[in-house]
């Protein structure tokens, strides 16, 4: 079965073109396209967007205005915006006038019929854009978000645009099991703050090195059996972490989606990772100590794995030196860069060729 998919619903007059003084867009002379509408259009059908077009069109077919009239500049319209690359895939317009009572006029959603019965629609996801209260209505009426442009504003169609798809990276995970009590926070756009408390002071600097060079915001706090074993307490932070960091990436669209670092001093780790949805760890390297800072060197791949099966990625990671304390350190900081460049938002498109991540 497909995924649902996004409509970006878009009213006409006003909101694609201007709309004239005589409110009635009735000659090709008339068709002046709204400001910065053509690269809006472009970042949402990047970001996984469909078109529909819809439009009250007062009187259309009538004496005050014919039909040719309306049909020249609407098909001039439709061109123009397909030789850029932008299709709609079906348009509605109602013809009728406020006097007349019909159930298709926005805000009403009648003008639609079985179009939500034909097409499985996210209307979560999806979107109305108009330039008026009744085209705010209509989003209301069919359960979709509901955005304005000013017309007059160049800026407009842009500011709406990065508000959808430049949404914050964030996520909050609570995690309480018998052994442990986390809470993490993470957000993916911003490097402060960094605030980490897992009882293992040790652990604490390892997980500060993968967010600071990661470049993002963490902070999470961990209250674990730590009389017991540090295993419960390692395991757990990581599978919250994970998932905190998944869950923060939302639908992974513009993202890098691969990284891969070699940190260099007297020890050397490559670590590669691929944010493709299927976990998998490969760990090779040994440590010379079964112990550093408190924290069992057995615990570091099992980290990994950890961080692996609940971020869902893919991670190979290679160390080698005569340091225990700088090896553990180069492959968290080297994840830490792995990281950066994966999570790096640098577009819209979704980095798959099987359409899904």
């Amino acid at each position: 079965m497909s995924a649902p998919i996004r409509i970006a619903f878009v009213d006409r007059d006003g909101t694609l073109i201007k709309e004239p003084a005589d409110q009635q867009v009735d000659r090709l002379d008339k068709v002046e396209l709204v400001p910065g509408v053509i690269p809006a259009l472009l970042r949402l059908k990047d970001a996984g967007f469909r078109f529909i077009m819809i439009s009250n069109q007062d009187g259309r077919g009538t004496d005050s205005f014919p039909e040719d009239d309306f049909a020249i500049p609407q098909d001039f319209m439709v061109r123009l915006f397909a030789s850029q690359g932008i299709c709609f895939d079906e348009i509605f317009v109602c013809p009728h006038l406020p006097a007349d009572g019909c159930d298709c006029r926005k805000p009403l959603p009648g003008l639609l019929g079985d179009f939500f019965d034909r097409v499985d629609v996210d209307r979560q996801q999806s979107l109305v854009i108009g330039d008026r209260e009744t085209d705010l209505g209509f989003a209301r009426n069919i359960s979709v978000p509901g955005f304005l442009v000013d017309p007059e504003d160049a800026d407009s169609w842009n500011q709406i645009v990065r508000q959808v798809l430049d949404q914050p990276r964030s996520a909050s995970v609570n995690r309480k099991t018998k052994e442990t009590d986390i809470s993490v926070t993470v957000d993916l756009d911003t490097s402060t703050p960094v605030v980490i408390d897992t009882g293992i002071a040790f652990y604490d600097h390892m997980l500060d090195q993968i967010a600071k060079h990661g470049g993002f915001s963490l902070q999470l706090s961990c209250k674990g059996d730590l009389e017991i074993d540090e295993h419960h307490t390692v395991e757990d932070v990581a599978l919250a972490l994970g998932q905190a960091l998944k869950e923060a990436l939302g639908d992974k669209r513009g993202i890098g989606r691969f990284g891969f670092v070699i940190p260099m001093d007297e020890t050397q780790a490559q670590v590669a990772i691929d944010l493709g949805g299927r976990p998998f760890l490969v760990f090779n390297g040994d440590f010379p100590r079964a112990e550093v800072g408190g924290m069992p060197t057995e615990l570091v791949p099992h980290f990994f794995r950890s961080l692996s099966d609940t971020l869902g990625a893919s991670i190979q990671i290679e160390v080698k030196g005569e340091n225990t304390h700088h090896m553990v350190e180069a492959c968290f900081k080297g994840t830490g860069r792995a990281l950066r460049a994966a999570l790096k938002r640098e577009g819209n498109e979704l980095p798959s060729t099987k359409g899904t991540l």
